[in-house]
């Protein structure tokens, strides 16, 4: 059983961050120059919230907000659902298909240490796939 541990391992623990008074243009720009979904928000060293692609469709261009006007806590979602390292893959399966997220961030000791996404999840279940398919054919037709 995979754990998120595992996970982090082979991507990383980097976390884009952006603090809660940055303005959504902010955010926006970091998620496009790192190709992501969604950016922690921080304040004094603790995690206030998300702010998502969703939270830019649904409370800011959906609202007609100015970007670089608009401050990230105004519009960011502030209940997070998070995991810790010792959570297995399929609970964060489960958690994000039950409340539609695509994004958990990864807490140890009240610390953000990585994000995990539905992304990762998939790759990760694939690549688990790959690895029984080639062993049950191997067990079958014998190694080549």
């Amino acid at each position: 059983m995979s754990l998120v541990r595992d996970l982090l391992n082979k991507k990383g623990h980097d976390v884009a961050t952006v603090e809660r008074d940055a303005t959504v243009f902010e955010a926006i720009r970091l998620m496009n120059e790192r190709r992501i979904g969604a950016v922690v928000v921080m304040q004094e060293g603790r995690i206030a919230g998300i702010f998502t692609e969703r939270d830019v469709m649904n409370r800011v261009a959906g609202a007609e907000r100015d970007p670089k006007k608009t401050k990230v806590h105004e519009v960011m979602t502030d209940k997070v659902a998070f995991c810790v390292q010792n959570t297995t893959i399929d609970a964060c399966r489960s958690v994000m298909t039950r409340h539609k997220l695509r994004h958990l961030p990864v807490v140890e000791g009240g610390k953000l240490v990585g994000m995990v996404s539905s992304g990762d999840i998939l790759a990760q279940e694939l690549q688990e796939s790959e690895e029984t398919i080639k062993y049950l054919h191997e067990y079958m037709q014998g190694p080549r």
